[in-house]
C-alpha cells in the first residue's frame, strides 16, 4: 500500500513537472512577461498555475482574439499612456481582463469601463460620474487613472503583480493576505489550498499572465493563435541604411532568429516585423532615430473631407510625420482610417482633456 501511494505522489509529480516544461515551451513569452510582472521564472512550474493553464487555455486564446479586434483602435492611446508613465504596456493585458476592451463594460458590482472602476474610486481619481457623462467610458480619461492608481499600488507593495492583484481586491485585502502568509511570494498568495486571498483574486493574476503569454508569443512570432490572422500580420516599415536586426529585435523585444526569419532577403532600407509590434517600432526605434520626430502619439480617425494637410494642421504636426508614423504607401486616405498621430506634448495634453482645437 506504501509503494502504491509513492507511486501515486510520483506520478502525479512528474506529471505536473513534465506539462510545466510543457508550457515554458509551449510559451517561451512567459520570461518577459514574468519579468515586467516582478514575478520570479520559477512560478511557470507552480502546480496551480501549470493546472490553470490546462483547463484554460483554449478558452483565453478565444476570449483573447476577440478582445483584441474590439480594441485594435484604442490599444495604441492606451499603450501609450501606459509607457509614457513608467508602467509596462503588459498592464494592457489587465484592462482585457476587466472589460475585453469594450468602453461601456459594465459589472455586477457597477464598475464600468476599460479598468472597471468603481463609482467611488473613479471620483477619487478625477473621473466625472453622471448620467450626462461617465469618463470612465472614455478611453484617455480613464487609462490615466488606471496609470495613477496602478503606480500608487506598485508604490505601495513593491512589486507589479502585487500591485495587479491589489487592483482587483482592494490594498487591505492584499495586505492582510501577505502578513497572514508572512510572505509576497506569488506561489504562496495564489495557493488554491491556503486560500490567502479570494479565489476571483488568484485566478485574476494567472489570467493575466495567461493572456499576456499568449498575446507576447504571438507578437514575439510565436504561433499560439490557431487559424487567427494575427499570427502571420505582417507590415514592412523602413529602416535607417545600416541598422542592424539584431538592435530592432532587442528593442520591440522580438527573438532575433524569428526576425532574422522574416527577413531572409532584406532590402536595404525596409525591414518586415509582425504587425502587433508597429508600436513597440515606432516608440523604440524610429523616436530614437528621429530627433525631430515629435514623442506622444494621439488616435485619429479619418473624417470627409480631410486629407493629411488638413489633419496635420489641425494637430500642428507635419504630414510627413503622419506618413512615417502610419508608414503610409501615399497621401491616400479613406473616411474612418485609422492614424497615428506623433504631437507634441501641450497638444497631446490638451487633447486628453477635450480642448483641443
Amino acid at each position: 500500500m506504501k509503494n502504491y501511494i509513492k507511486f501515486i505522489f510520483l506520478f502525479v509529480y512528474f506529471s505536473s513537472t513534465l506539462y510545466a516544461y510543457n508550457i515554458e515551451k509551449k510559451y517561451p513569452s512567459y520570461r518577459y512577461v514574468f519579468n515586467e510582472f516582478d514575478i520570479d521564472k520559477s512560478y511557470i512550474n507552480d502546480a496551480g498555475f501549470s493546472s490553470f493553464v490546462l483547463k484554460n487555455e483554449k478558452k483565453l486564446k478565444k476570449f483573447y482574439i476577440r478582445s483584441l479586434q474590439r480594441g485594435k483602435k484604442i490599444l495604441p492611446t492606451m499603450k501609450g499612456l501606459l509607457v509614457g508613465e513608467g508602467v509596462s504596456d503588459l498592464f494592457i493585458y489587465l484592462s482585457m481582463i476587466e472589460s475585453g476592451f469594450s468602453n461601456t463594460a459594465t459589472s455586477a458590482k457597477k464598475a464600468v469601463g476599460l479598468w472597471q472602476f468603481m463609482p467611488a474610486t473613479a471620483k477619487q481619481y478625477n473621473l466625472t460620474v453622471c448620467k450626462e457623462y461617465d469618463e470612465r467610458c472614455d478611453t484617455s480619461s480613464s487609462t490615466s487613472a488606471a496609470i495613477t492608481y496602478l503606480n500608487k499600488l506598485h508604490k505601495q507593495f513593491g512589486k507589479w503583480y502585487l500591485a495587479a492583484m491589489a487592483y482587483n481586491c482592494g490594498e487591505g485585502c492584499v495586505e492582510r493576505a501577505i502578513k497572514k502568509a508572512g510572505t509576497n511570494d506569488l506561489s504562496i498568495l495564489t495557493d488554491d489550498g491556503l486560500k490567502y486571498l479570494p479565489k476571483e483574486t488568484r485566478e485574476y493574476i494567472k489570467k493575466i499572465l495567461l493572456v499576456a503569454m499568449i498575446g507576447e508569443n504571438s507578437a514575439l512570432g510565436f504561433t499560439t493563435v490557431q487559424n487567427n490572422s494575427l499570427d502571420s500580420g505582417l507590415i514592412e516599415v523602413n529602416v535607417l541604411a545600416g541598422t542592424q536586426l539584431k538592435d530592432v529585435a532587442k528593442l520591440i523585444k522580438m527573438k532575433y532568429k524569428t526576425l532574422k526569419k522574416l527577413n531572409r532577403r532584406r532590402n536595404k532600407y525596409k525591414i518586415i516585423i509582425p504587425i502587433e509590434k508597429i508600436f513597440a517600432f515606432y516608440l523604440r526605434y524610429e523616436l530614437n532615430n528621429a530627433t525631430a520626430m515629435k514623442p506622444h502619439l494621439i488616435s485619429h480617425y479619418v473624417k470627409i473631407g480631410e486629407s493629411l494637410t488638413s489633419i496635420a494642421k489641425k494637430y500642428k504636426t507635419d504630414s510627413t510625420e503622419i506618413i512615417r508614423a502610419n508608414h503610409l504607401k501615399d497621401e491616400y486616405l479613406t473616411v474612418e482610417q485609422f492614424l497615428v498621430i506623433p504631437v507634441n506634448k501641450s497638444i497631446f495634453e490638451n487633447t486628453l482633456v477635450g480642448t483641443s482645437k
